[in-house]
């Protein structure tokens, strides 16, 4: 009995604040001839009642239970008076009222306006060069960081417009010419393959070794230099 008073307290409240005087529906109702008032009253009643004594719907404890119970006791209160033939409009007004939020069905939610997604954004894509990736002396084997690397070069490519790929590898100035340009084709390759198994297309990726003919350094010949030991993937197609 408790949970019902608190749940019944709840629903006087919002009455009080929704059920104002003048309302239309309810001067409509209180303006029918007496007969018909008593027969249309006692409808609201019953199925008042009906809602109260529903276990699922009191289990539920929604506004359905709420509305219900506001609806019988003002539709009952404006019963007692038309026993007597006297209209209370008082409580017709909030049986009326009551009765409307008890039936009214779930409201359709608000329509959100179709806004056409954001275009692409060209944030944190490199114009030339997507990415370089530096090589231990004498070492064709990729960095540890390579394969987070070529992962972004993968899930962007469409985002940043990069339609194909050069992957170049250099060296330093340590060792002959010759093995050099050698060296810095098998870096590229090893970064080409793992792009390959990114899921970026075969034909997509143009491989070439620059040997130590353009450092990023200069230096003296035969200096170790690891700044010159590295692969860059260049970009083609870039915003």
């Amino acid at each position: 009995m408790a949970h019902q008073s608190a749940k019944w307290a709840a629903g006087a409240i919002a009455a009080l604040a929704f059920a104002q005087p003048g309302s239309a529906l309810a001067q409509a109702l209180a303006d029918r001839p007496i007969g018909e008032l008593k027969t249309e009253v006692r409808t609201r009643y019953d199925a008042a009642l009906a809602l109260t004594t529903d276990r699922s719907v009191v289990a539920a404890n929604s506004n359905a239970y709420t509305w219900a119970s506001e609806a019988k006791v003002h539709c009952g209160i404006a019963l007692g008076y038309l026993k007597s033939n006297t209209k209370d409009a008082e409580s017709l007004r909030r049986c009326d009222f009551a009765y409307g939020m008890m039936t009214r069905g779930p409201q359709p939610a608000p329509e959100t306006p179709l806004v056409p997604p954001p275009p692409p954004t060209t944030e944190n894509c490199p114009p030339v060069v997507a990415s370089t990736f530096y090589f231990d002396w004498d070492s064709t084997v990729a960095p540890a960081d390579a394969s987070q690397s070529v992962a972004f070069m993968a899930e962007n490519r469409a985002r940043c417009g990069w339609r194909s790929f050069t992957v170049v590898g250099h060296t330093d100035r340590s060792g002959s010419d010759q093995y050099n340009e050698g060296l810095a084709l098998r870096r590229a390759r090893v970064i080409a393959d793992m792009m390959g198994g990114a899921g970026i297309p075969a034909d997509a990726i143009a491989v070439s070794g620059m040997g130590e003919r353009k450092p990023r350094i200069q230096t003296v010949d035969g200096q170790r230099t690891p700044e010159n030991r590295r692969v860059e993937v260049e970009v083609n197609g870039g915003q």
